[in-house]
């Protein structure tokens, strides 16, 4: 068990779990670990648009430079963004200030190794027996602490990457876009990218006032997206997260596609096209059995891993894929980036809808789902999972599910929730099983508070 780190990085309530103290020694014991050889180390820093960034982002600063790292501030940029630059401007670290989906109340610390890919679990141990050590005793001297700035570039840096993931004759000419950037890190970058490309652009969730991200807007809340493609009649829309690494699409029609069938769109043309590098891609235990059946049918597997896109991304680079990712949004293209990036899995949609000539409710229409239901259970304190009573739910469930279906439990990694997700063909059974595991975990959720 980790102390500090989740499934994501370091997450929690701002200035509580969250606070500059920990910010300080977490740039301290990062910037340690990644000081090797004798180079002047640096560090790029970007962050979404939380009113807490000012505030981790200082305090960040201070425990970098006084290990003698130099910091180079980005401002508000997408995850995606962050990771590439780190590798880009050959930085040998690289940190994302975000709580990704989460309200503006929280926020989070992720990092990235010089190769631009989130740390494996080790150097994660490492870094947080650190955190917990004898700092002090390993700052640097006065003419070794580090410097910061500001660099005011990189937003087209990233733009121009963007769009060149595109091949060059492709454009957008002649679709509307609806693009809403959950008054996150993409409010700049998103939009002009879209433009650039030839497309007519709508912009939402782009006035950020460090309280309203992900408010009524972006990826976990898309009815705004929707009430909008339907009023203009655009062509589709485009839903991001706070840090603008996950997606979700939006078809003419108002309809939400969800990542399962973007991944599906997606591994569709590039098999066609001959681009994947192995016959299949890599989800998790939370994609729909209907994408697994559906890749299937046009001769492709599906590898899944553990909840988390870094587990997805482990996974693709041990075995030799290139494509993967969650059904929540975080589509990874390891052709292209190191992390999900939703406005590049956007363009990748959008070329398919530009050459098929078709509506994106045709195109992104690949499956039809099966019944899967996920209810989420808060618990104070304990191991609810471990009860009898709840592994005696569990089992009986999972009998009853059989073959025609699946029964995934697991706990968050981002908050104290006890995620229940059952899916088969039966949604009637469906339904009832997920009841009984949710009634017999809140029975021990309820007793450990009490």
């Amino acid at each position: 068990m980790r102390k500090y780190f989740g499934t994501d990085g370091i997450r929690g309530l701002a200035n509580g779990v969250i606070t500059p103290e920990l910010a300080l020694k977490v740039g301290q014991a990062a910037g340690l670990v990644f000081q090797r050889g004798d180079h002047r180390h640096r560090v790029v820093i970007g962050k979404d648009t939380r009113l807490s960034g000012y505030m981790i982002e200082t305090a960040l600063m201070a425990g970098f430079t006084s290990v003698g790292m130099d910091v180079l501030q980005l401002g508000p940029m997408p995850t995606p963004a962050v990771a590439m630059l780190t590798r880009s401007m050959r930085a040998d670290i690289g940190v994302m200030i975000s709580a990704s989906h989460n309200a503006y109340e929280d926020n989070g610390i992720k990092l990235f190794g010089p190769d631009g890919f989130k740390l494996s679990d080790e150097v994660e141990r490492e870094i947080e027996a650190l955190i917990d050590g004898a700092l002090h005793k390993r700052l640097a001297g006065s003419l070794d602490i580090g410097r910061a700035k500001r660099i005011e570039s990189v937003h087209a840096r990233y733009i121009e990457f963007a769009k060149r993931t595109l091949p060059r004759q492709v454009t957008l000419d002649g679709l509307r876009v609806v693009v809403d950037c959950a008054n996150g890190a993409g409010y700049r970058v998103a939009p002009e990218t879209l433009w650039e490309l030839g497309a007519e652009v709508i912009a939402i969730g782009v006035e950020p006032d460090g309280f309203n991200i992900n408010r009524g807007v972006g990826s976990t809340a898309p009815a705004a997206l929707a009430a909008k493609v339907r009023e203009l009649r655009a062509d589709i829309g485009i839903a991001l997260d706070g840090d603008a690494d996950r997606v979700l699409i939006v078809d003419e029609k108002g309809q939400t596609v969800d990542g399962d069938q973007l991944m599906a769109v997606i591994a569709r043309s590039w098999k066609e096209d001959d681009r994947l590098t192995k016959p299949g891609i890599v989800a998790t235990i939370m994609s729909n059995l209907g994408l697994e059946r559906y890749l299937a049918g046009i001769d492709l597997t599906l590898a899944r891993t553990a909840v988390g896109d870094r587990y997805v991304l482990e996974h693709m680079r041990e075995h030799g894929y290139n494509l993967g990712g969650e059904q929540s949004g975080h589509i990874i293209m390891s052709d292209y980036a190191t992390t999900g990036d939703g406005l590049v899995a956007a363009l990748q949609v959008l070329s398919v809808v530009k050459r098929l000539e078709r509506p994106v409710s045709d195109v992104c229409h690949c499956f039809d789902p099966l019944p899967q239901i996920l209810r989420n259970v808060r618990y104070g304190a304990g191991e609810p999972l471990k009860q009898d009573t709840v592994v005696t739910a569990i089992e009986h469930a999972r009998s009853r599910l059989g073959n025609a279906g699946r029964l995934v439990i697991r706990p968050s990694g981002t908050e104290p929730v006890i995620r229940v997700m059952a899916e088969g063909d039966d949604r009637g059974l469906v339904s009832a099983v997920v009841d009984d595991v949710v009634d017999a975990v809140a029975r021990v959720a309820a007793k450990a508070a009490a």
